[in-house]
């Protein structure tokens, strides 16, 4: 098996060839601004490094590329890039009070609402029908999303993950009036929770052209670079999405980046469980492994300002990297980042700005740029530098730590030589083998996942957990996954007292190896 994979970060784009289970090569290069132009330029790097061809010199057959981004979360954060939507709810008379985008930001809300229609429909809590769907109320809401020019739709409707019949039956209503319509439903996305199940619906349909043009370049730089291979998008919880997938679902690859770097981790490492932080360019993440996949967030997550509830990391972020600006009096490192920029406003590679890699460098401890000019610095100093990055990586482990003991810690990253050695409430920091190319690693050895999240009724435990594995089975096997291979990496269950009969609330997470020919 042989997988490129690569890691489209802010400051560098990182790419791997995973051989036969090994890094047969690692390369990086700058980020560029307009994405692409990185990835041609780490993939001619990795052909440069001779892995890509045989004994014989020809070219090695690849099973697929895997791709890593931040291009869509960037968007979200920065209100770039986004297409209006038309917002279709399926739950009234209920819900009324609490219209779409009632709790979005209001810049960003004025930026993607193109309307919203609400509509008789919807499920109870056990999957019993809420209110029939008003066909016709459906049919002439999407006459005025047409009438309007909107061509992305978010539909959601009450309890759709526990029946998604509504929605499924409004989409084709939709549909057939606007067939070039890039059509969200939200059941497709979230858990349980109205608002936040929908939010994260909303959120999809504006990145839909986005998502439509970056997948669209992915594939041109692929081709470009002479590879014939499939392509895939990692996803939150550290597994890939086929291509077309992908681009249906942009909002599955918000955390991506963060995850891939985890995966890595304990791919490089062997260890399933530990600390993991990974030191990018311009920001820290931290986050806990747990049988070699992160440590999923059970809560509400904020993306832009704006809530949502579906497969995320349980991640802390921080303004720490290799290009943060450093002042010195008063002593102050990041959260500011020079990005990709760093080999042309760093101080050693002739810029004006003081980074930590300046530091790095001055200390002896990189090898980059012209040593002489950052001579100015002395040990103290750059210790005092040091002692600063420590102390703000030390604070973000301790606060996403789950046991009170000391824990293992990976450092991974371009700029994980930020982390001190010693730790308290860390039993020992390990650095791997191409560690600073640990997110490019995890988005080469991802699998396909599978999730299921749903309330049974009249069954006992041991059965709702088989029948929610199964579910969960099918999706991976839909999304790719081979089912010989499928493995169960989470369960979770719940016994809900206030509903009739043995109800339990079941969550179960699946994943298995991308399937031969997918």
């Amino acid at each position: 098996m042989r997988r490129i994979g690569i890691d489209v970060g802010g400051t560098n784009t990182d790419a791997v060839l995973i051989e036969d289970g090994k890094v047969a090569g690692a390369v990086k290069a700058p980020t560029s601004e307009d994405v692409t132009g990185g990835i041609l330029d780490a993939l001619a790097r990795l052909a440069s490094t001779g892995v890509l061809k045989d004994g014989a010199g020809k070219a090695k057959r690849i099973d697929g590329v895997m791709i890593g981004t931040t291009h869509f979360i960037n968007a979200v954060v920065q209100r770039r890039h986004m297409t209006r939507v038309a917002a279709l709810r399926l739950g009234m008379p209920a819900s009324a009070s609490l219209p779409p985008f009632c709790d979005w930001p209001e810049d960003l809300a004025a930026l993607v609402r193109g309307g919203v229609w609400m509509v008789e429909g919807g499920h109870e809590y056990d999957g019993r029908p809420f209110m029939p769907l008003d066909e016709a109320a459906v049919i002439a809401a999407a006459r005025e999303m047409k009438r309007l020019g909107l061509r992305a739709v978010a539909i959601s409707a009450i309890f759709s993950p526990l029946d998604s019949s509504h929605e499924r039956r409004a989409a084709e209503l939709v549909a057939a009036e606007l067939p070039d319509a890039a059509i969200t439903c939200s059941s497709d996305l979230g858990r349980i929770g109205l608002l936040e199940r929908e939010n994260a619906g909303l959120l999809n349909a504006a990145l839909a052209d986005l998502a439509r043009d970056t997948i669209a370049a992915y594939e041109r730089a692929i081709a470009d670079s002479g590879i014939a291979a499939p392509l895939f998008i990692t996803q939150n919880d550290g597994t890939v999405a086929e291509a077309g997938l992908a681009r249906r679902l942009p909002v599955y690859s918000f955390a991506s980046g963060a995850t891939n770097s985890m995966r890595g981790a304990a791919y490089l490492s062997g260890l399933q469980d530990a600390m993991v932080i990974d030191v990018g360019g311009t920001t820290t993440d931290v986050g806990q492994l747990r049988h070699g996949f992160p440590r999923e967030a059970n809560s509400v997550v904020q993306v832009g300002g704006v809530r949502t509830l579906f497969r995320m990391p349980d991640l802390l972020s921080i303004g720490l990297g290799g290009g943060s600006h450093v002042s010195l009096d008063p002593l102050k490192v990041g959260p500011v980042s020079v990005g990709y920029r760093l080999l042309r406003d760093g101080v050693a590679f002739g810029g004006g700005q003081l980074t930590t890699t300046d530091v790095a460098i001055a200390a002896g401890v990189l090898t980059l740029g012209e040593r002489g000019r950052v001579a100015h610095l002395d040990a103290a100093t750059c210790r005092r530098v040091f002692a600063e990055a420590g102390r703000l990586a030390e604070e973000a482990i301790d606060r996403m730590k789950t046991d009170a003991g000391d824990v293992a810690l990976i450092a991974v990253g371009g700029g994980a030589f930020l982390v001190p050695e010693r730790l308290p409430g860390v039993s020992r920091v390990i650095h791997v083998p191409h560690g600073d190319c640990a997110n490019a690693v995890g988005a080469a050895i991802a699998q396909v996942s599978g999730e299921c999240d749903q309330i049974f009724r009249d069954l006992s435990r041991a059965d709702a957990i088989e029948a929610a594995r199964g579910i969960a089975a099918d999706r991976a096997v839909a999304a790719g996954a081979a089912r010989a291979t499928l493995q169960t990496i989470e369960t979770e269950d719940m016994p809900i007292a206030y509903l009739p009969g043995n109800s339990v609330r079941v969550r179960v997470r699946v994943v298995g190896d991308v399937a031969a020919g997918v």
